[in-house]
């Protein structure tokens, strides 16, 4: 059985300055930044591949829209997804204000992928691009910052699993203080969501592949990693089951993921066929 570290969710405290303070910066925004960063390096090293051969300035450019979709996807997309009291209420219908205080935490990764879709879409507009050139360059790196986000979530202790008897087991005193050793369930995302699904991706976009095939794979693979983790990951307290006495809200959310993924890879393979075929 493990114990969790306990890290203090603050880095570190700045100020107060003029009276307004102490500034507290949290390890959960430092995981992002970190997320956004090494993304940027390896999709630098993406994009000296002669295969795709995009120039330096317009990585800068499509991090400044993937932020952007990120941040006001994800909590656009908490708001609509979980805010929910225990009578099943929507907040914001009394409280509209509740999608600006950022502050009180509260970040969906589904609401971020529509955003970052949305942006990668007036990205490619702007830069006459073919939407699913960007998408699939953009996936590849998508699981950087799954994993430093899923980092952050274990430095916070949140989003743990059930109770089990498994070795690695662990205990959150702090969080869970019933002290039941539980599915470290943040670390098993960080590794399939982040690890393996960036392996798989950067493996494969390697070498040129039919367009949107990066991109049907990342939804795959995602929404298969996140359906199988939900099963030993406890839902949110706010909402429980909502279909047959096991189905979470990020289950749910998963099934649209996992239908257009199927649909972009059979598009793709066709679109791949249809073009060997009038070359032979």
């Amino acid at each position: 059985m493990l114990t969790h570290p306990n890290i203090d969710p603050v880095a570190l405290k700045l100020g107060p300055f003029f009276g307004i303070g102490p500034l507290a910066i949290h390890w959960y925004g430092l995981m992002y930044l970190l997320g956004f960063w090494i993304a940027w390096l390896m999709a630098l090293r993406r994009a000296r591949f002669a295969h795709v051969g995009w120039p330096k300035e317009r990585i800068s450019d499509l991090l400044f829209y993937v932020v952007l979709g990120v941040i006001v996807g994800g909590r656009v997309g908490y708001i609509l997804f979980y805010s929910y009291d225990a009578q099943g209420h929507w907040l914001p219908a009394s409280d509209p204000l509740m999608i600006l205080r950022v502050w009180q935490g509260g970040m969906s990764f589904h609401g971020g992928l529509i955003g970052v879709l949305v942006a990668m879409g007036v990205f490619a507009r702007l830069q006459k691009l073919p939407y699913f050139e960007v998408a699939d360059f953009a996936a590849v790196l998508t699981p950087i910052g799954l994993f430093t986000g899923r980092i952050g979530n274990f430095i916070n202790g949140e989003l743990w699993g059930k109770p089990t008897d498994l070795p690695w087991g662990m205990v959150f005193p702090h969080t869970a203080p019933d002290l039941l050793p539980r599915h470290p369930s943040m670390l098993y995302e960080a590794g399939l969501e982040g690890l393996v699904m960036f392996a798989i991706l950067w493996w494969v976009g390697k070498r040129p592949t039919p367009r949107g095939l990066i991109s049907a794979l990342f939804l795959i693979l995602y929404g298969v990693f996140r359906f199988c983790v939900e099963f030993v990951r406890v839902p949110d307290a706010q909402l429980g089951y909502l279909h047959f006495g096991w189905l979470t809200r990020g289950q749910e959310l998963c099934l649209p993921m996992l239908l257009a993924g199927i649909t972009i890879l059979l598009w793709s393979l066709r679109q791949h066929t249809a073009t060997v075929r009038s070359v032979s």
